[in-house]
């Protein structure tokens, strides 16, 4: 079982270079942009987007390796559980591990909500994908 992973996880790259941007952006300081400062809620659209990027993500990185397989119940649970909680993690980084930047409930509620969204987009795209090859 150790070996399967070890030989599949460099086919996650997809994910894992999300992971490694969403962390970083997460935690360095962030400069101030006056004209996003009047665009409503721009940072929980932020984080909306990189959840749901990241969800999306996992699923690609899922066919990629499973050449377009139905994933099982346990990997659609763990592709929204991830994200979600990999949200929160950030959001307890940035306010017990960072002194540029503070945790956010709504933040952690917009990561959530990104990655539930980019699960109904990528269930939605396999199910199109299965009724198309069906057709075939």
């Amino acid at each position: 079982m150790g070996e399967m992973i070890v030989r599949k996880f460099p086919r996650i790259y997809l994910t894992s270079l999300l992971i490694a941007v969403i962390t970083t952006l997460s935690l360095i300081p962030v400069p101030e942009v006056p004209e996003l400062e009047d665009v409503p809620f721009f940072d929980k659209w932020v984080h909306f987007v990189m959840y749901g990027a990241l969800t999306l993500a996992m699923w690609t990185d899922w066919w990629r390796m499973e050449r377009w397989t139905m994933p099982s119940l346990k990997f659609i649970i763990v592709s929204f559980a991830f994200p979600a909680l990999w949200g929160g993690l950030m959001e307890f980084a940035q306010a017990y591990l960072t002194t540029c930047r503070s945790g956010d409930w709504l933040d952690f509620y917009a990561d959530a909500f990104g990655a539930l969204l980019g699960l109904i987009i990528s269930y939605t795209i396999w199910k199109i994908i299965e009724k198309t090859s069906a057709q075939k």
